[in-house]
């Protein structure tokens, strides 16, 4: 059902209230071709009505020659921001950003996080951001996650579908997403909830079955057939199954960069409002499945780059893969089991 104009304003002023918005600071509204009108129109109300000086930049779409896909995260690196001094100067000099473009995993977005300047990215469906409204809550919840994740040295993932996978972790930094900004320099995801960092590069080994119902992303479809990948020091070395292995495969293939098959982040996630099934219940090009991505109990691994955690891997590739029914564990202790997140672990 569609969200009305008044329940979007008051729900971007609650996220703008978490992320301490005060009268007077200057709010730059990030756009492009493929932005939602009703984010971005009551995002300006929001804004505005409590005080803030309101600007918008609107970019030019770029890559869409290359990526095999609509979706804003089919293919990294090169952003509209890319040689644009200009805008790039006004992100520096703002207060607070809202990405209503998506420029995940770019270094233009870490420069202009390095200012100060808080990012908060918005780009799902107005009746998604609504759902997954974010709260303090989410915040505790997702922080003692993070907590866990720092303490620790190896993460293990195992399932009854064949999974089995171990990852040295600790050389880089444990990331909470809980869906605002509230301190400076700091960049999230609205609508999130969940928690992962980036394992050392080269210790990942064993073997991950995508199983059944589990999902890829950017194709944003549920597996009909198992995929088997073998992980070998950090590097997916072999892809096989049927005929979705074979498009994975041959989608990875595509983008002829050998570190587009290096492990990426690796976590699990923490939302209860979000749902594994309602990708099924929209059109792949409405949205970018973060319910996929934070739904309560999945683990989370993705392929591609890790520079968004200060790697040095900028791959053009980034494959996001959810999985259920998965046990994780943190030195041996149980965070996830079967896909249910143990509590006092959370």
């Amino acid at each position: 059902m569609p969200i009305a104009d008044f329940q979007m304003i008051e729900a971007w002023k609650e996220v703008l209230r978490l992320s301490r918005l005060e009268a007077g600071q200057t709010v730059t509204i990030l756009t492009s071709v493929n932005t939602h009108p009703q984010n971005l129109s009551t995002a300006k109300i929001a804004a505005q009505s409590m005080g803030a000086i309101v600007c918008q930049i609107d970019l030019p779409p770029v890559n869409g020659e290359k990526a095999l896909s609509r979706d804003a995260l089919a293919y990294l690196g090169e952003t509209p921001l890319t040689g644009n001094k200009a805008a790039i100067a006004a992100l520096e000099a703002s207060d607070l950003v809202l990405d209503l473009m998506t420029l995940l995993f770019s270094p233009e977005q870490i420069e202009i996080l390095k200012t100060g300047t808080k990012i908060l990215l918005a780009v799902e469906p107005p009746e998604v951001l609504a759902r997954i409204l974010p709260t303090e809550g989410d915040k505790t919840r997702v922080l003692k996650a993070k907590a866990r994740i720092e303490a620790a040295r190896t993460m293990r993932a195992t399932s009854a579908a064949g999974t089995d996978v171990t990852f040295k972790i600790g050389d880089f930094p444990a990331i909470a997403e809980y869906g605002f900004v509230d301190e400076p320099g700091r960049w999230d995801h609205w609508p999130s909830g969940f928690t992962f960092t980036f394992p050392n590069e080269g210790e990942s080994n064993g073997t991950i079955v995508i199983d059944r119902g589990d999902i890829l992303i950017p194709q944003k479809s549920y597996v009909q057939d198992p995929i088997i990948l073998t992980i070998e020091n950090g590097f997916a070395t072999k892809i096989e199954g049927g005929v979705d292995a074979a498009l994975l495969r041959e989608y990875m293939a595509t983008f002829n960069d050998p570190e587009a098959y290096a492990m990426s982040h690796i976590g699990w996630g923490l939302q209860p409002r979000a749902k594994w099934s309602t990708l099924g219940l929209y059109d792949r090009e409405a949205t970018i499945a973060m319910d996929a991505r934070a739904y309560e109990g999945n683990f989370l691994f993705s392929l591609g780059p890790n520079n968004e955690a200060g790697g040095s891997r900028t791959t053009a590739c980034h494959m996001d893969i959810p999985l259920r029914n998965c046990t994780v564990e943190l030195d041996g202790t149980p965070v996830v089991i079967d896909g249910r997140v143990v509590e006092d672990a959370a």
